[in-house]
């Protein structure tokens, strides 16, 4: 996310950004989130060389042919593995070209650089120390992939196991920038949707509540416009701790927590039809199993005329790996989406137009994505924090 702009050549973030999130792109903010990209590119050319890729890229090969000579579970490392030599070859690091028999073929032409990615941790130290869990995290993953490619242990166990929830408490929090921006995104686009009078709110998939407390944050003072808020998660401990976090920051905010499948029917978990005004949610709705199945349900609980904000990652171009991809792809939940032509080609994040296209597909209307990331996207390609912001029908 580069100050500089690649379709000018000059910064353009006051002419394509929103007023209201210009404060929360400035220079250190932009300088830390292209030395995180950074470090994931060097933890993928890291992975590259710990799962044996390298060494299967050496002769010009297939995604299916590295995965055979590196000896992968296909099964799991199919989705990875592609976007490991997808993210190398847009690196400029290994060579790519389009097979006969489609897909594409990938090989190392010239001996790779040694890219040390605690480097860039230490600039990160010395740029804003707030954002390392984010680095955290990534190396967290990077150092479970060859066991998690090989079938050893799943995903799950690798990144919520053995070092437990603590790094991601530190990571979901709104004072880890890189993640914060996030909860930023979907607070002020849901706080200008917000229905006149006071809202009932729905959030799903809460986590640990930070885009709850970046949301009533941007509420204080509007107090008023919120007649209840319910808050849910899969998680029981995550609600448990969510819980806590709250009542803290906001004591008397009309807050309710409990539990929500989103890949299950809502009406069995608790939830009425008709019940809610606005439908909230922050990284949550790209890893619903059935989208279609998940946003019928949203549609069924909101009422007529009702709002859903989702503050999502937004793949800014078709067919494009970008760097968050590295942690979620270990996960089944992530990888394992029911496809649908024309709006859900792959599991994992969306592009603009396919957001667009899977909720007018399944009963809503009036669909925005704030900010545009469409006429950002050709100048700056690194800007994927976005929210969905439509209208049941």
């Amino acid at each position: 996310m580069p100050i500089i702009s690649q379709r000018s050549g000059r910064d353009e973030r006051t002419a394509l950004y929103p007023p209201e999130l210009l404060p929360h792109f400035d220079d250190a903010f932009v300088a830390s989130f292209d030395l995180f990209e950074e470090y994931i590119a060097r933890q993928t050319l890291a992975i590259f060389r710990s799962t044996g890729l390298e060494a299967a890229c050496r002769d010009e090969v297939s995604v299916d042919g590295a995965i055979e000579r590196a000896r992968l579970a296909p099964e799991i490392a199919r989705i990875p593995v592609a976007w490991i030599l997808s993210m190398i070859a847009q690196q400029g690091w290994i060579s790519r070209r389009a097979g006969a028999q489609g897909g594409f073929l990938y090989r190392v032409d010239n001996a790779l650089s040694d890219l040390d990615p605690a480097a860039i941790r230490m600039k990160q130290e010395r740029q804003d120390a707030a954002c390392l869990p984010s680095y955290d995290i990534v190396a967290l993953a990077a150092a479970h992939y060859p066991a998690v490619l090989r079938g050893e242990i799943s995903g799950e166990q690798a990144l919520f196991g053995g070092e437990g929830i603590i790094p991601w408490v530190k990571y979901f929090s709104n004072d880890n920038p890189i993640y914060a921006v996030s909860n930023t995104v979907g607070a002020i686009a849901a706080a200008r949707a917000l229905p006149a009078g006071p809202a009932d709110i729905l959030e799903i998939g809460g986590g640990l509540g930070s885009g709850a407390e970046a949301l009533l944050d941007e509420l204080d003072g509007r107090r008023e416009a919120v007649a209840s808020y319910h808050f849910t998660d899969v998680s029981p401990l995550f609600l448990k701790r969510a819980q806590r976090n709250l009542a803290r920051r906001h004591p008397r905010a009309p807050l309710s927590l409990g539990p929500l499948d989103i890949d299950r029917p809502f009406e069995g978990q608790g939830l009425a039809p008709d019940r809610y005004s606005l439908v909230y949610g922050v990284n949550v709705l790209h890893v619903a199993r059935d989208l279609a199945g998940t946003l019928r349900e949203l549609r069924r609980v909101l009422r007529r005329g009702g709002l859903l904000v989702m503050a999502e990652c937004v793949r800014p171009f078709e067919g494009r790996s970008f760097h968050l991809e590295l942690v979620f792809n270990l996960l089944s939940s992530f990888r394992d989406a029911v496809l649908v032509p024309g709006w859900r080609p792959n599991s994992g994040f969306l592009t603009p137009e396919q957001w667009r296209a899977a909720l007018e597909a399944n009963g809503f209307e009036d669909v925005r994505v704030f900010p545009d990331i469409a006429a950002i996207r050709d100048a700056y390609p690194s800007f994927v924090a976005a929210a969905l912001v439509a209208r049941r029908a």
